[in-house]
């Protein structure tokens, strides 16, 4: 599909909806849990369908209602799947299931799309082998697709979490296998998401030591309670109304955020009131105003999903803006510094490339012909930079947004943004 859009003022309300990292989070949790759980106000999305569907392969009774998934568990026992474990585009489903695959006896055997089968895994799978699992690659090249089988025995193991999802996938699963488990962090990436996941062992009670994120202690032979729990609504779907709102001098109220919660991508309204926006907060909701923005450098190691957008942020700021420390955003669903870069420089932004980031100088962007690439971040980063460019700008590949934001189309054009989704 193709998304064409216009230069247009977007303003309003928003309804964000839930976080996929909480809502992928707390089915696996759900799935280890023993009985009965409920999740309010999920995600809906490709990436969490794949979540969904992934746990059910492990052998969790899952119900979805119109806005909660009951889930019934599984325990430390999962199933062998029936049938080869399909992630899709999800990432995080399969960083966690491969681990939750290596707590039962069979053989497991995962895959995903052409994206997901170029994303790296190597690091958890000499993980799972360390703490007396099996785990191998059947290209022998480190990805998906892989096969895996238990039981994990617990132990000790290096990790080098050039992405946060190995190590959170350890903390999740660890806790249930027999005997303790040591890991020692030779790197570690986006430690917001780690702070999230710790934040859901915090509420199961779970045993652990985090030492300076440098080694982790998580006591064996635990287990997960049922639970009832509303998912939070997601910044990193927020920080695209943020940047527009930011970039353009208009107003969003953007319901559904607790700027409590452990997610990173928060810190994308700091940097943009650091820049010169307008931003307050109420109970619930958080009120941004576009103004006069002044580039900066920016470190973007714990919040590399915002990357995209806070590129096209760049584009529209005084002087210069850097986005630096990171690297790991060329391992994601595509190497999001190159195709930002091949993008935005398509519709005439003055950026260069760096190792781990970007340099961009504020630039007038004109509509043209660009690619998606697949990657619904990148779709609809160039969706919004489209919406402050002369002319008309089209997007190919527009359907990657269904991974994370169904929505994103239809409340934008309800906020006045001339968008329209065309097969």
């Amino acid at each position: 599909m193709i998304l064409k859009v216009r230069k247009s003022k977007a303003s309003g309300r928003i309804m964000i909806p839930g976080s996929k990292s909480h809502t992928i989070r707390a089915l696996f949790l759900g799935a280890l849990a023993q009985g009965k759980s409920e999740i309010r106000r999920p995600l809906i999305s490709s990436d969490a369908l794949s979540a969904v569907e992934a746990c059910r392969a492990l052998g969790a009774k899952i119900d979805h209602f119109e806005d909660r998934y009951v889930i019934e568990g599984f325990g430390a026992n999962p199933k062998t799947p029936s049938d080869v474990v399909n992630v899709g585009n999800s990432g995080t489903t399969l960083r966690f299931g491969v681990m939750t695959a290596a707590l039962g006896e069979g053989y497991s055997v995962f895959t995903g799309d052409s994206q997901i089968r170029k994303r790296p895994l190597a690091p958890l799978l000499s993980a799972i082998r360390n703490l007396g699992g099996q785990a191998f690659s059947t290209r022998d090249n480190g990805m998906a697709p892989v096969v895996i089988k238990g039981r994990l025995k617990g132990g000790s193991t290096d990790i080098d979490s050039v992405t946060s999802q190995y190590l959170s996938s350890i903390l999740i699963n660890a806790p249930v296998i027999e005997s303790d488990t040591e890991v020692n962090v030779t790197r570690l990436n986006e430690r917001p998401y780690v702070d999230m996941t710790m934040w859901w062992l915090d509420k199961q009670g779970i045993k652990y030591e985090n030492h300076d994120y440098k080694t982790f202690y998580i006591k064996g032979a635990q287990s997960y309670n049922p639970f009832n729990v509303t998912i939070p609504g997601d910044f990193s779907s927020a920080c695209f109304f943020a940047v527009l709102a930011a970039i353009s001098g208009e107003e969003f109220i953007l319901d559904n955020l607790d700027m409590t919660d452990p997610q990173g991508d928060k810190e994308v309204f700091t940097i943009l009131e650091d820049m010169g926006a307008k931003v307050r907060t109420q109970e619930g909701s958080i009120i941004i105003k576009g103004d006069k923005l002044i580039g900066r450098e920016i470190d973007m190691n714990a919040i590399p999903d915002a990357l995209p957008i806070m590129a096209v942020a760049g584009c529209f700021a005084e002087g210069e803006t850097r986005l630096v420390n990171v690297p790991q955003a060329r391992l994601k669903e595509t190497d999001r510094i190159h195709v930002m870069c091949e993008q935005l420089t398509a519709m005439g932004a003055d950026i260069e490339e760096l190792e781990d980031g970007l340099v961009i100088r504020r630039s007038r962007l004109k509509g043209c012909r660009v690619d998606g690439c697949h990657d619904h971040r990148v779709v609809m980063a160039l969706a919004v930079a489209g919406l402050n460019a002369d002319g008309e700008t089209i997007i190919d590949t527009a359907e990657a947004i269904n991974v994370t934001f169904p929505d994103f189309v239809g409340l934008m054009s309800k906020s006045g943004a001339d968008m329209n989704l065309c097969s």
